[in-house]
Parts: C-alpha cells; structure tokens; sequence
C-alpha cells in the first residue's frame, strides 16, 4: 500500500501543469476532448490510474483480512 501511494505521488508529480489561466483553462479543456495529450504525460495518466486502482484493492483486501 505505501509502494502504490508514493508511486501515485511521484506519476502525479510529474505531470506537466496545466495552469496558464484562463486561456490555458478554455485550451486546456478543448485539449482534453480532442486527445492532444501525447507522450509522457500520456503514460503518466494511466500509470496513475493503474496505481489508484491497486491502492483501492490493496486497501480493499486490508479490510477484508482485519475483518
């Protein structure tokens, strides 16, 4: 469970920001919709979601155990 939260942490960290105001918000969003999102940051989102998910079954199956 620590090695999937410090992995969240680090993948999440190294994301580019997506903080330019408001024209980086009105870009941003049209961005997302139409997929420019390559690359790196590309990996990092689902190596971040990968780990969510066995962060949230580790903590399932804790629960399950201490029951």
């Amino acid at each position: 469970m620590v090695l999937s939260a410090l992995g969240i942490i680090a993948a999440v960290l190294l994301q580019s920001g997506t903080d330019a105001g408001l024209s980086g918000a009105i870009a941003g969003g049209a961005e997302t919709i139409f997929g420019k999102k390559k690359g790196l940051d590309e990996f990092l989102s689902k190596i971040t979601i990968i780990l969510a998910g066995v962060f949230l079954l580790v903590g399932i199956i804790i629960a399950i155990i201490e029951r």
